[in-house]
Formats: structure tokens, C-alpha cells, sequence
């Protein structure tokens, strides 16, 4: 039996023509901001990647069927969409079986795109150790299919609001690479600098690819995370944002609010609180991310 895998025209047709694939998630889509925002972002988002020189790859869980790549009337659909799942590696097959519509998140997304021959994936921030995970044990499932799936994901590191350092740590521990873009320590997300050295440091997508290259040749597991840190003009200074971010995890504490709804609510009180200054960081890095990505692809394919 095959995974379950239905192709956009599109993505037909870049495989037919050997051009490079960039997978995207869909967790932004249904879960990170509202219709008909979410809509303009993914467009935008898919439009970069073609002038890139790339093919994008929304992936979605719609009518029993892993969708590599979204028509633009699926696309509609499901930003509008009501109660759909956000899926990670625990519940995707589950989606599947009983027809229910989901959105990926990066671990589901990097499954899917290794299912379909997809090296390279945007996305804004992955998940990591939640603060205070050594009460809770909230760890996002994302660092362990970072250590156990072949794909590149770029990302502006861990979203600002987890505990970065743990975050590190487990990476680390699970042996994926952690490389960050022109830089010499690791992006926060929003913002472009932290406290953290990087442990590697590329200055091309060619030196990206080339060493997701050596990893298959090696035989080693799992993919690599590039950190690319949001453009200079776009970013909000960590400073800044500390305090809100403090707030927004006081308030979901208080509120009980745990597992998969805790960084919905918190990006969405951080929002409030930035008078909605994150969420056009955060467009802003996912635009620049999907270009990196496109490029990584790019040399990847012509090796």
C-alpha cells in the first residue's frame, strides 16, 4: 500500500521537469491568522518561491489524502475551513483514516514531504521545549523528527516564546545540525540576535545543500534546521518583545491552557500586546524564509 499522496498540477509538473520543490506547512493557514489574511499570506508566501526560481508545496490532510501542493480553490477552502486539526507526527494517520481535514505542522509537514521526495522546507519558527517543560514535559514533537527525517527545514529558529537554550540542548543531544545564515549565533524569531552561539555557520545555500548532500551520502539520519534571521528592517528587537512575551505566559498559566492550544494562544496574546507588530514580523520571516529555502533547493538539484 502507498501513502495516500495527491499532487497539485503544479507539483506534477516541476517533477516531470526536474525542477526543485520547496514544501510549506499549513498550521499558519488554519491556525495562524484570520480569512482572509491567511489566504494573501500563503499566496505571497507561494509566489516567492516561484520568482525564486522554485516550485511551492503547500501540504495539507483534506478527503483522506496527504495534498502535496494546494489548487488555489483547495487553498481557499481550507482557510475558511472550521475545526480543523492541527496534526503532528502522534495523529496524521488518524486524519487520514477517518477523513478528517488537517493542517501539518512542521513534524507532520517534514513526513509528508519526505513521503513525497521533498528535500527542502519553510516554514516561520519550529517548536521546541516550552518553558517550564521540566513540570509540564511539553515538548514539541518537532525536535524529534528534525532528528529522525531527512528534510532541510528553515525556519528564524524556535518561536521567541519557548525556552530557547533547552530547545538547543535536545537538538543537540538528538544529533541535528543547527546552522545558522551569515551569522554567528542563533536567531529568536522576531528577533534577529540571541544570547546563543550558533554551532555551525553557512554563507550560501550551497553550502546548505551541500551538506544535506553529505548527511544521505553518509547514511545519517534526520534533516538539518537553518536558522535565518528576519530581515533587519522587519525585526522587533528582543527587548521589546521580553515583557509581552512574560505576560503572555503568565496568562496562559492562569488560564490552564496546555498541550497543542498553548502556542496558539500565546502568539495570538503577543499579537494583542505588539498592537500587531508580530504578526508582520512574523509574515516578514516566512517571506524570507521560503526565498532561502527556494534557493537551497535550487543547489540542490543542480549538484
Amino acid at each position: 500500500m502507498t501513502a495516500p499522496l495527491k499532487y497539485s498540477a503544479e507539483v506534477i509538473a516541476a517533477h516531470a521537469a526536474g525542477k526543485p520543490v520547496v514544501a510549506l506547512e499549513s498550521t499558519i493557514i488554519t491556525h495562524g491568522m484570520p480569512y482572509p489574511q491567511n489566504v494573501a499570506t500563503a499566496e505571497m508566501v507561494e509566489a516567492d518561491i516561484r520568482q525564486a526560481g522554485a516550485v511551492p508545496a503547500t501540504i495539507a490532510i483534506m478527503g483522506s489524502h496527504i495534498h502535496i501542493g494546494l489548487e488555489p480553490n483547495e487553498l481557499q477552502a481550507l482557510a475558511q475551513a472550521k475545526n480543523v486539526a492541527k496534526l503532528s507526527r502522534a495523529d496524521i494517520a488518524f486524519a487520514l483514516a477517518t477523513g478528517q481535514t488537517g493542517a501539518t505542522t512542521v513534524a507532520a509537514t517534514m513526513i509528508c514531504a519526505h513521503l513525497a521526495d521533498i528535500a527542502v522546507f519553510a516554514t516561520g519558527g519550529i517548536g521546541g521545549v516550552h518553558r517550564g517543560a521540566e513540570n509540564t514535559f511539553d515538548i514539541s514533537a518537532d525536535l524529534e523528527e528534525l532528528a529522525q527525517t531527512p528534510v532541510t527545514v528553515v525556519a528564524a529558529g524556535a518561536k521567541a516564546i519557548l525556552d530557547i537554550p533547552k530547545t538547543m540542548e535536545v537538538l543537540e543531544t538528538r544529533g541535528v545540525p543547527v546552522i545558522a545564515y551569515r551569522q554567528d549565533v542563533l536567531p529568536a524569531f522576531w528577533s534577529r540576535t540571541s544570547d546563543l552561539p550558533a554551532p555551525l555557520r553557512a554563507d550560501s545555500a550551497q553550502a546548505i545543500a551541500d551538506s544535506h548532500a553529505m548527511r544521505a551520502h553518509l547514511g545519517l539520519p534526520g534533516g538539518q534546521l537553518v536558522a535565518n534571521p528576519i530581515p533587519a528592517q522587519d525585526e522587533i528587537p528582543a527587548d521589546q518583545l521580553r515583557p509581552h512575551i512574560l505576560q503572555a505566559l503568565n496568562e496562559a498559566e492562569e488560564q490552564g491552557i496546555s498541550a497543542k492550544a498553548v502556542t496558539p494562544f500565546l502568539l495570538k496574546r503577543i499579537f494583542e500586546l505588539t498592537k500587531g507588530a508580530s504578526l508582520t514580523a512574523n509574515i516578514a520571516l516566512v517571506r524570507n524564509n521560503a526565498r532561502l529555502a527556494a534557493a537551497i533547493a535550487l543547489a540542490l538539484i543542480s549538484r
